[in-house]
């Protein structure tokens, strides 16, 4: 049984946390003659979330907990002994780690030292995240001490182009592999009862899920296209699910712009489904992303697509899911106005199970 180990920093409900969930309990659940294939243990800084009770009962959770004091000294002698301890106790003693919260600089120390089969997952286009700041970049990843990877994963191939634009000499270790998805456990819960949102047959739906971040997803944009969409006395609602730091800015808009009647605060849930599959159209208006996991969410339960031109929207593209919008609050207002009058038909049906067998046989090759 080989031994793996993954670091992230909380289990709460979010992008980067669902895609791990769904990928250790796959990981979990794989046998070989009758015996299962892994023995996973999950490191974590904070052990909490929603997520957390999602896991399979086989995976080991434990917490990693870097030292936050003020007093310099305190911190760096707490943390230089953390880290003693933990290289004792776990110091390549797995055949494979992985560092999945790409931001954690505890969690690249975590996975680094596990393995030397260790590989640092990227779920950013990061460029893009830093304005174009080829030294902001390179300060992020010398941070995580990208180089001592055996591997780095990005999950969107832009994303992993931009980055060889900063560090080429890495591309012998760069690989692209999307999100794994569990697309029957989607297709499932999808069906469950969504008591706080009643269907309305004549009045277009789109919905947005994800945290409520302006700098990066720029929900702001979706507000002001709808006072567009309301000034010209448009049938639609648009549905949020989710909530962050910048959640009180949107109900500051909604009033602004008079928006009660077509805009639902639905807070985050650890079942989106059931919402996804009763609106009509997805939207995403972010700066910047890796490939979001909404995307393939979204394709799973056939619905279409309106984003901006971010990272990902490749596939999406290909697969005739998406209308792509530059990043302004005209181009998604006309989109969304295209869509409540023109509808929009998805070209070719999404193929899941061909999706989750090709990231399969590269994270076997990955992993081995």
């Amino acid at each position: 049984m080989k031994k793996l180990l993954f670091s992230a920093v909380t289990l709460d409900v979010g992008g980067i946390e669902t895609a791990l969930v769904r990928l250790l309990n796959y990981l979990a659940d794989q046998k070989n003659n009758g015996k299962y294939k892994y023995e996973i243990t999950l490191v974590l800084e904070k052990k909490q979330g929603l997520f957390l009770h999602s896991l399979d009962s086989r995976i080991k959770v434990i917490e990693y907990a870097p030292s936050n004091d003020e007093i310099v000294f305190i911190r760096k002698a707490t943390n230089f002994l953390k880290q003693q301890l933990f290289k004792f106790i776990h110091g390549n003693k797995y055949d494979f780690s992985c560092s999945y919260a790409t931001y954690s600089n505890s969690g690249a120390f975590v996975a680094r030292t596990a393995s030397r089969n260790s590989t640092l997952w990227c779920h950013m286009d990061y460029l893009a995240m830093f304005g174009e700041n080829e030294n902001k970049v390179k300060e992020f990843f010398e941070e995580k001490q990208y180089d001592k990877f055996k591997n780095i994963v990005f999950v969107s191939e832009r994303s992993k182009e931009t980055f060889l634009n900063v560090f080429p000499n890495a591309r012998n270790k760069t690989i692209h592999i999307n999100n794994w998805i569990d697309y029957n456990k989607i297709l499932d819960l999808a069906e469950e009862k969504a008591s706080d949102l009643q269907p309305k047959e004549d009045v277009t739906t789109f919905i947005n899920i994800g945290r409520h971040y302006e700098d990066q997803k720029k929900l702001s944009r979706i507000f002001e296209a709808a006072k567009i969409l309301k000034d010209e006395n448009k049938k639609f609602r648009i549905v949020f699910v989710g909530d962050g730091r910048d959640t009180k800015q949107y109900y500051d808009l909604v009033r602004k712009y008079d928006l009660k009647e077509y805009i639902i605060f639905l807070d985050r849930k650890k079942n989106p489904y059931p919402y996804l599959k009763m609106s009509d159209c997805t939207i995403l208006t972010s700066d910047y992303e890796g490939y979001p996991v909404v995307f393939v969410e979204s394709m799973v339960l056939n619905k279409p697509i309106i984003t901006t031109n971010v990272s990902g929207v490749e596939a999406i593209e290909q697969n005739g899911y998406a209308m792509v919008t530059e990043k302004d609050v005209e181009s998604i207002a006309f989109a969304m106005k295209t869509f409540i009058e023109e509808g929009f038909e998805i070209q070719n049906k999404f193929d899941a199970q061909k999706y989750d067998d090709e990231i399969t046989e590269k994270l076997e090759k990955l992993m081995n």
